[in-house]
């Protein structure tokens, strides 16, 4: 009996030790997760790290052989008629357009020169015709009064009357000058339209809410064609760089709404093209990308990967900021080894710098990245290599999950160094989509996939007009008026590369401009 009662205990005591040992491995995971969430709120917004002591910097490379580096409800109310004429008053579902007298006005004759080549012994003037458009000045809005005479040809009694300039959108009561300041404090300074429209009417102009969203659309669905150039053209890259960025698009159920993503792409000509896609799957990617051939530079997603599998004429090459957030992750968890990580990718980053110092390219960049980065990433997986065999490291730690997510992808890692126009990392596309993430704390969501559609259109254009320097108010406004008597066999031309040599030096300019000169 004593002897059972000895074994008894025994495995209550390896039980007992089992469970304080799973107990533990919980609270360790537990304690990650929490310092990973007090460094999100607290910690440095950016990846930018401190330096680090250089002696302790030039003992760990030393030691690995590699040279030092240079340094409740709403209440109802019931509709009545007299409400109905207060929401037509406040301008806010009408189309109408109507100004105080304290709103300025821009007075521009028009004249028609068949018309006016008739003798004026053979017409009179009976009288004028008013015009009015809503303008756009940088920080306030001008009135156009378009003044046209309306004459009596007295051998026929006939009445002629000097018609409307054209608009770019047909039958609206908007210059282009305000279409293109619309679309720019919607999608650059990210003002959503109920703003605006508030700041109309604090401006003393009444018109329709929803008539700045149907402007918009039609605005955004003239320059789609552009677009569609200007992905044809970067998809003949040598080196794209791909990415995605979750986004809400159109309504899932009621008070839910889906979950789609932005695909956008990066070209070798400083070009971006945003595709809308209303799932993460890996056929998208083979979608937006088609028969290209070259180098794709992403993030560790498995579909770029995949894609460049299926691709003879495909290298996959990855992001080493990616792998660095990694460890990153991992600092709290095994501080000292995460540190060396830390240091040795920190080390490839300064040797990027210099050779953007230097202006470095071509076999000059790839001799550098030979001669100094080559034995750096060689350090690197060498340590990475050893760090794995360590008997203490718990394959659920974050640093194990650190090591076995740059070790998987080791050679897509090593494809900057064999070919100098691959950049080490993903930092310039992820730079060009922050408009997306920034915009989306404005205005939220998209409430339909078409207007999601034409979200991706509008940036496309925007943050390639940013890529090349080019001012996006005045690139709007000259192609808005110049897409719709284009050829469209050159629609290439008004990409804003191309814009950028061909138009920039005369641009086509709006009514409001030319008025005040």
């Amino acid at each position: 009996m004593a002897a059972d009662r000895v074994l008894e205990l025994e495995r209550e005591n390896a039980q007992l030790g089992a469970d304080l040992a799973s107990l533990q491995a919980d609270h360790a995971a537990l304690k990650q997760q929490l310092d990973w969430f007090k460094r999100q709120l607290f910690g440095r917004k950016s990846e930018k790290r401190q330096e680090v002591d250089p002696a302790i910097q030039g003992n760990l490379l030393s030691a690995l052989g590699v040279a030092t580096p240079p340094p409740k409800d709403q209440p109802k109310e019931t509709i009545t008629y007299p409400r109905r004429q207060k929401r037509r008053d406040g301008a806010v579902n009408d189309t109408g357009l109507r100004f105080g007298e304290d709103v300025p006005r821009e007075i521009i004759a028009v004249t028609d020169p068949a018309i006016e080549a008739i003798p004026e012994d053979r017409r009179i003037l009976i009288g004028k015709k008013v015009t009015y458009r809503l303008a756009q000045r940088p920080g306030s809005y001008v009135i156009l009064e378009y003044t046209r005479p309306v004459y009596k040809i007295l051998d026929d009694q006939t009445i002629l009357t000097t018609p409307a300039p054209a608009n770019v959108l047909d039958k609206s009561v908007v210059d282009v000058s305000f279409l293109a300041g619309m679309l720019i404090d919607k999608f650059c300074y990210h003002l959503p339209l109920y703003r605006q429209h508030q700041r109309l009417m604090q401006s003393g102009i009444q018109l329709s809410r929803s008539s700045l969203g149907i402007w918009a659309s039609r605005a955004i669905d003239l320059l789609r064609p552009i677009v569609d150039a200007q992905s044809r053209h970067q998809l003949q890259s040598r080196v794209l760089a791909m990415d995605e960025t979750p986004i809400k698009a159109g309504r899932k159920k009621k008070g839910k709404m889906r979950q789609a993503y932005f695909w956008p792409i990066y070209g070798d000509a400083d070009e971006m093209v945003f595709h809308y896609a209303p799932s993460r799957a890996h056929s998208h990617v083979q979608a937006f990308l088609g028969d290209f051939n070259g180098t794709l530079l992403s993030d560790g997603y498995e579909a770029y990967a995949a894609y460049a599998r299926k691709k003879d004429d495909v290298t996959h090459a990855q992001c080493w900021s990616h792998c660095r957030r990694k460890f990153e992750n991992a600092q709290n968890s095994d501080s000292s080894a995460s540190e060396e990580a830390l240091a040795l990718i920190g080390v490839l980053y300064r040797h990027e710098q210099i050779i953007r110092d230097r202006q470095l390219e071509g076999e000059r960049k790839l001799a550098y990245r030979t001669q100094h980065s080559e034995p750096v990433v060689t350090a690197f997986w060498a340590w990475c290599d050893k760090q794995c065999h360590r008997p203490d490291l718990l394959p659920s730690s974050p640093l194990a999950k650190a090591l076995k997510y740059a070790m998987a992808r080791k050679a897509s890692l090593q494809v900057f160094l064999a070919d100098p126009e691959v950049p080490i990392d993903t930092n310039h596309l992820e730079r060009g989509l922050r408009v997306i993430p920034t915009g989306k704390k404005n205005w939220l969501f998209c409430w339909t996939e078409i207007g999601a559609d034409r979200v991706a259109v509008i940036q496309s254009l925007l943050v390639t007009c940013r890529l090349q320097g080019i001012d996006p108010y005045t690139y709007l406004v000259d192609v808005l008026q110049r897409i719709s008597e284009h050829p469209e066999s050159q629609v290439g031309d008004l990409t804003p590369r191309v814009w950028k040599e061909k138009f920039s030096q005369n641009p086509m300019k709006s009514d409001l401009a030319l008025a005040a000169q």
